[in-house]
């Protein structure tokens, strides 16, 4: 079988190590980068501005760039192969390492702590585009910790927990089509006027593409809070609480374990473009947000990333001997 779809779970775990040292080095052609190239070139081919036209193009622009970039991968592992089968295993490892964002993720909620812990809060807003959507500058020293441990939150499935789940489903063909689907939600998944119905399909694609993996986080954020002596009741209770009241369909299971595991509360007002998105709140009113919940948060995401991959790794053992 060839690497592209099925990828054994040690180049899995190699892809792990591979992203945990290196993270995403700026020398290594990155698939999303191109995958986004493709997205602003399809937009702007098909984009109209026609309610039912572009509920159509945008439709068939991201079922093309979804099932394009598994296409891609396929071939490449497979002429990768026809040198050898270790050339195949290689790149199929490289493009599986590509996916995971994990150290990357640690990396950019890593900046915002050590500007907060000077309390430089120019360079703390600064830091944060590599982390959110929102408007920085309308952050205060609170909003923006707690808007940090909110992406650590909602990116530990964006950028670990399910590019997992899928390499282990369908190999790095399934991980890169995960990526595309992500990437196009984040560039034209939008309700404003422009993208309403030109990126309706993109963004229901994203929704139904997280809807395993999200839960799936949440479980594995609770269970590393039990590992880390932390708030695994609280993580669950909240979760089960407040989850469903988040906007997204998938966000608000991860974020609502991370607040309960925590001991915080998230969400709230955020701006966006200029503009206030009132959120509910996810958690019990207690405490203020600290620096120190970032680096608590980090953590988690650790913990909770390498249970995914034990997870992950043993539910494939005991298929296979069923």
């Amino acid at each position: 079988m060839t690497c592209a779809w099925h990828l054994p779970t040690g180049l899995i775990a190699a892809a792990v190590a591979l992203d945990a040292v290196a993270g995403d080095p700026a020398w290594l052609p990155h698939p999303v980068r191109l995958i986004g190239k493709a997205i602003e070139l399809g937009e702007s081919a098909s984009w109209s501005g026609d309610p039912r036209r572009d509920l159509c193009s945008g439709a068939l622009m991201a079922v093309a760039i979804a099932a394009g970039a598994a296409a891609a991968v396929w071939i490449a592992i497979a002429a990768a192969s026809i040198l050898t089968p270790v050339a195949g295993a290689a790149l199929g490892v490289v493009l599986a390492w590509t996916t995971i964002a994990l150290r990357g993720l640690d990396a950019a909620a890593a900046a915002v702590q050590s500007a907060l812990r000077v309390e430089d809060l120019s360079a703390a807003r600064a830091a944060m585009p590599a982390l959110v959507g929102r408007d920085p500058q309308s952050l205060d020293r609170g909003a923006i910790i707690r808007a940090t441990v909110e992406s650590v939150a909602e990116n530990s499935c964006d950028g670990v927990v399910a590019p997992l789940f899928y390499l282990f489903v369908g190999g790095p063909a399934a991980a890169l089509a995960y990526k595309a689907v992500n990437t196009l939600d984040s560039m034209v998944g939008y309700t404003d006027s422009r993208y309403l119905y030109f990126g309706r399909w993109a963004a229901r694609m994203d929704d139904f593409a997280n809807l395993i993996p999200a839960r799936l986080s949440a479980g594995c954020i609770i269970a590393a809070a039990a590992v880390m002596r932390l708030r695994a009741r609280d993580a669950l209770r909240v979760c089960r609480a407040d989850a469903r009241r988040h906007p997204s369909p998938n966000a608000g299971f991860p974020e609502a374990a991370m607040a309960g595991a925590l001991g915080i509360q998230l969400g709230g007002a955020a701006v966006y473009g200029g503009e206030v998105e009132v959120r509910p709140l996810l958690g019990a009113p207690g405490r203020e947000a600290e620096a120190t919940d970032i680096a608590a948060a980090r953590r988690v995401l650790w913990a909770a990333s390498l249970i995914a991959l034990g997870v992950m790794a043993g539910a494939r053992l005991i298929l296979r001997t069923l």
